[in-house]
This record gives C-alpha cells, structure tokens and sequence, in this order.
C-alpha cells in the first residue's frame, strides 16, 4: 500500500510519494555550475505496489541499485526486467520509466549528482546513462549506499564533501562489481540472491549459518563459497552486517542506550556487542552515539 504522505519542508517535489517507507535525503538542489561533483540527493526507498516513475528528462545524473524486489526500468525505450543485485543509470536527455511488481515491490537506493566530472566518471565506472548493470557482490554496494545516507541524514558543515566523496568511492564499486545482464552462470548468482534475501528478511532469528542453508536447501560449505564468490565476504559476516546495521540505526536515536541496543539484538553481554560492533563500524557504539547525536 503506498504512502499519500505530504511532502516534507524543503524536500525536491521529484521525490516519489508512492512509498510505503523511505530514508531520503538532499544536499544542493541548485549545484554551481563550476562544481566538478556535487551529490543533490540519494536516499532508499521502499515502493508500494502503484510505484511507477516516467520521465521524458531528469536535470541529474542518477544510479539506483535493486536491494529486493522485483520491476522493470525501461531506458531510452528498451526496457530491461529489475531483480537484486541490479544497478541502472540515468541522467540529462535519457528518458526512463521505472516500474515495481506489485507482488513483489521493489525496495532500492539511489543517488543523484551533477557537476562537471559526472559523465565522464560514470563512463569510466561503465554505468553510463542508459546503462544496466548486474553487480556480483551487492552486499558491497549496499553498505555504500548505507554510508551515503548516514552522511547526507546527518547535514554538517562537511556534508557536501563527504556525500561527493562517498559517491565516487560508489561508482568504483560498481565498476569492480559490475557485469552485464545475462552473464554465464545465473543458476548460481540466483541461488546467492535467494540465500542473502533470506538473510535479509530474517536475520533476527537465525542463529547459526548452517540455518540459513538448510532453509535455501544448499549444503553449508556451498553457501560460503556462493557468499566469497558473489560478495567477497562469509555468509557469518554477512549476518553480522545486518545486525549491526540495525544497531546502529538504533543508537542514532536520541534516548539509545548502549546495553538497551545490546539487549534488543540477542546479545547477553554489552561489551561482547561493544566488540562485534566496533569489528564492523571501526568505532564503539558509544563512540558512534555520541557522535551522531553531537551533529
């Protein structure tokens, strides 16, 4: 079911009302023309089941990635079916029409930018405008994503640079993941897809990784090497981003206590989550309260 929400103060009349959740976020609406990259705005949104984008233009340029669901995107009249992992750009003259399943919506990132370095850096990475991509290790780019829209929430002094910087750091990822749509082997890129959107939809109740297999119906040890192969990562390590991605969505809140986010994660002991989260986010809970609650 999507949102009817009024839109909030200030923010850019294209963003979409047919959400049912979304974290969003703009930085400079209105770049300077002599700016080599300037991030605009980017955020994550979850599509109703009416989501649908058409656009003859878009004075940005734009990537989105596909973290769940399913659509289509049709770009310059070619149209191209949307499953996770996918990546799609966009930007001045290109016209584009997005579209989610609605049995299946799709829940995806975005980012978009200007600036004199932005088209000839999106070429570079190999997602030009019009170009669709299929990333091999989505876990990485999601975890960028993640980092764009924690600095751009946050609107400091430096916001602008950060944005931009994470951005191009974005666009290489991509460029290190990315594959054509239809590359040899999609049996078992759809097999990783299928286990990490397990784990995604429930992470808050598998304890062991040997869970997680037994459920997609795979042996464990395929599993790891679906998870190194596809994300460059062990599927344990996996797990223990999505745990601690909500974690620390929990103590940006303002009254987040420590051992209350311990607690609410399963974990019996505060300095054993103090470990695992700083093992993730290279800083202690408190360390990262005290600073997001501080800007």
């Amino acid at each position: 079911m999507a949102t009817s929400a009024a839109p909030t103060a200030g923010e850019p009349d294209f963003f979409s009302r047919q959400t049912t959740q979304a974290r969003r976020f703009w930085v400079d609406l209105a770049p300077a023309a002599s700016a080599r990259l300037v991030v605009t705005c980017g955020g994550e949104e979850h599509c109703g089941s009416d989501y649908a984008i058409h656009r003859a233009d878009f004075r940005f340029y734009s990537v989105e990635f596909v973290a769940h669901g399913r659509g289509s995107v049709t770009l310059r009249r070619r149209t191209y079916p949307l499953v996770p992992g996918m990546v799609f750009a966009y930007g001045p003259g290109v016209s584009h029409v997005i579209r989610s399943d609605p049995s299946d919506p799709l829940v995806k990132f975005f980012v978009s930018f200007a600036g004199r370095d932005a088209a000839r850096l999106m070429r570079r990475c190999g997602i030009p405008p019009g170009r669709v991509l299929q990333t091999r290790s989505p876990g990485d780019i999601t975890a960028v994503f993640d980092d764009l829209i924690r600095n751009g929430l946050r609107k400091t002094p430096y916001s602008s640079e950060i944005t931009a910087l994470v951005t191009r750091l974005l666009l290489v990822k991509i460029a290190e993941a990315g594959t054509p749509p239809g590359v040899p082997d999609l049996a078992s890129f759809a097999t990783y897809r299928r286990c990490r959107q397990f784990m995604d939809e429930h992470w808050a109740g598998i304890a062991r990784v040997h869970d997680v297999a037994r459920a997609c119906g795979i042996e464990s040890a395929y599993l790891c090497r679906l998870f190194q192969r596809f994300d460059h990562q062990t599927p344990h390590r996996y797990l223990l981003s999505l745990r601690m991605r909500e974690a620390a969505q929990q103590l940006a809140r303002p009254a987040a206590t420590v051992k209350g986010v311990a607690s609410s994660l399963g974990f019996a002991d505060p300095f054993h989550f103090s470990r695992t989260f700083k093992s993730v986010y290279g800083v202690s809970p408190r360390q990262f309260g005290q600073r997001e609650h501080r800007d």
